[in-house]
């Protein structure tokens, strides 16, 4: 099967939006007073368990989403930090709104062009995957309306919400999930576009100049994870599909390209069963079949039960998209009602199961050659509640797509995870008063194409210097130590290659903050360190970060040195190197500076040592 076909997406009718989750970089967390720092797992100094279910809405109704995630009963295990509050454990109300973060998602609207709401309301959205300690995630919409340009055409932002993000999955236990509560509640702005992408290449170019935006204000988080994408892919007589979690914008083309290839395949399966009148019989046990089983996963489970699909042979094991066929769909579904997997007679014998067992399986079900059968082995109860959540899909391939939500793999492919969720999941947070915002005192930020020019003519910068500042995750650090008076090329070049060139001789630069890379720039610019002892400093103090700028210069060796000691050096080197001097005159300029800085150590200006060197060469030359 060929997943790399060309499809003309306007005959597809290929309609795609985007759902673009960002963290801010505040102080504190959006309902409490806790920093929004990361943690590892093993800081953890205590941990308590829950169990969630569903509530009702205000009108009565339960979520189809949420029942589904409570079918199968989960202990969910939270690791909880020195910095962990009673708010984020769900045993105190939470705090106001954090003013910080509804300023910067009002600087995230002025960039999008949208329309303020009156009255900041917040709202609960159920979620009982075990992701927040309350069975709801915090929500509250702040903008409607705006939009961005992309060369195929405008996109609408038909909303932006300032939410609470969701606790860390850490790992799966055998009783659940086990989270971590360093990620809750820190502050999260969600953008949604409306449908409007009509291809995978503009999905792409609309995420990035949406990230663009964000990272505009100087004021969200960087790094794996901060930022996370979710897109809504359909075809013209397919279905709207929610792609949950998609890491990287690199992935966002590929995302989308894929799922409408699994789209089509969908549908061409459909019309293969319908020209076989296939069908889904009743699920049956099957355990005596396998009594004497020589497969080790089937003879270790209590019970077996098994589905006839009729008419399906050959197509439970059809790919529909790379190393993902429709019999993975159905065991996906198996696996969410707590079974390990399926086995199906498209691949079977196989495993450990013998032909002979295939043969009497058929039989046992009423399954002739043209038809599949597909298997759960597990406890009865987990292996009645999967099978019958494997008919349920199985019933769905005869009309094609069916709405659901999806988590995206790394490969570009996709995984079931649950129905899409309806209106039924949100209601009012009765302890978060409303916020009335006011726009009007927000200034809308500098776009980073904007930077990268203003960088370039007001501070100098070459045009690729200017750009990896802007984009980079330090751009604030420049800002503030060029408002220092700092020279903006040291604080540019400092911050980009200086910091890079260490972190590939793996020095550990993440211990490197704001304030220790804008000491070390002060004492240069305050002429107390050479430039060229920079690197040295950070290196210190990356190593030993509880140490100040002045003790790092300390440890390094790098303490000033007057021009006298600068001339002794330098006179040195050059009597070391009189017959090369006699040979080259100021030929050997170049050498000798290099061996000059070398017996300086950094511990004296470039510019300073370069001068004493061209006196004494030109005394002998």
């Amino acid at each position: 099967m060929d997943h790399d076909r060309d499809y003309d997406y306007a005959d597809l009718g290929l309609v795609a939006g985007l759902e673009i989750h960002q963290q801010l970089d505040t102080a504190t967390k959006l309902f409490c007073s806790c920093p929004t720092v990361r943690r590892e797992p093993e800081a953890a100094d205590r941990r308590f368990t829950r169990y969630l279910h569903p509530t009702r809405s205000e009108l009565g109704e339960i979520d189809e989403a949420a029942l589904e995630e409570s079918k199968v009963e989960r202990e969910f295990e939270y690791l909880a930090f020195d910095t962990t509050c009673l708010v984020e454990e769900d045993d105190e109300p939470p705090a106001r709104l954090d003013e910080e973060a509804l300023e910067t998602t009002l600087e995230i609207a002025a960039l999008l062009d949208m329309d303020v709401v009156d009255a900041v309301q917040v709202m609960r959205k159920i979620v009982v995957d075990g992701s927040n300690t309350t069975g709801f995630q915090r929500s509250a919409l702040v903008a409607t309306d705006g939009v961005i340009d992309t060369s195929e055409g405008p996109v609408a932002i038909t909303d932006m919400l300032l939410e609470e993000e969701s606790a860390q999955r850490v790992e799966e236990t055998d009783e659940g999930v086990r989270f971590g509560l360093d990620r809750l509640g820190i502050p999260l702005v969600e953008i949604g576009t409306g449908p409007d992408v009509r291809s995978p290449e503009q999905a792409r170019e609309a995420a990035e100049r949406i990230g663009m935006l964000l990272r505009s204000t100087g004021k969200v988080k960087r790094g794996l994870g901060t930022i996370r994408q979710d897109v809504n892919v359909s075809i013209e007589a397919g279905a709207r599909i929610e792609l949950k979690g998609v890491q990287s914008l690199d992935d966002i083309d590929d995302i989308v390209r894929l799922e409408a290839h699994r789209q089509v395949r969908l549908l061409e399966l459909r019309d293969d069963l319908a020209e076989r009148d296939a069908s889904v019989g009743e699920p049956r046990d099957v355990t005596d079949v396998f009594a004497d089983t020589e497969s080790g996963v089937i003879a270790g489970a209590s019970a077996v039960v098994g589905v006839p699909l009729y008419g399906f042979d050959g197509v439970v094991g059809a790919e529909i998209q790379p190393d993902r066929r429709l019999g993975t769909e159905l065991s996906d579904h198996a696996k969410r009602r707590g079974a390990g997997g399926i086995f199906h007679t498209d691949e079977l014998p196989a495993y450990g199961v013998t032909e002979a067992e295939v043969d009497e399986l058929r039989e046992a079900v009423g399954a002739g050659e043209e038809d599949a059968v597909a298997i759960v082995a597990a406890s009865r109860e987990v292996a009645e509640a999967a099978i019958e959540a494997v008919a349920e899909r199985a019933a769905t391939a005869l009309e094609g797509v069916p709405e659901e939500t999806r988590d995206a793999m790394e490969d570009g492919t996709s995984r079931y995870l649950r129905p899409l969720p309806g209106a039924a999941r949100m209601y009012p947070e009765t302890d978060v008063p409303p916020v009335e915002p006011d726009p009007s005192e927000v200034e809308r930020p500098e776009l980073l194409t904007e930077k990268v020019e203003r960088y370039q003519d007001e501070h100098g910068l070459d045009a690729g210097l200017a750009e990896q500042v802007a984009y980079g995750r330090r751009m604030p650090v420049f800002e503030a130590a060029v408002a220092r008076g700092i020279d903006p090329t040291t604080a540019a070049t400092t911050l980009e290659s200086t910091v890079t060139e260490l972190r590939r001789e793996e020095v550990p630069v993440e211990n490197l903050t704001d304030d220790h890379l804008l000491a070390v720039l002060e004492l240069e610019a305050d002429g107390d360190l050479a430039k060229e002892g920079i690197g040295e400093v950070l290196t210190v103090l990356a190593e030993q970060p509880g140490l100040s700028a002045e003790a790092a210069v300390e440890e390094a060796g790098l303490s000033g040195v007057d021009e006298a000691e600068v001339r002794e050096a330098v006179v040195g080197v050059v009597e070391r190197n009189a017959d090369q001097i006699e040979t080259e005159g100021m030929g050997a300029f170049s050498a000798l500076m290099g061996e000059a800085m070398g017996a300086l150590r950094g511990k004296a200006d470039g510019e300073v040592v370069s001068d004493v060197l061209r006196e004494e060469i030109q005394k002998r030359a």
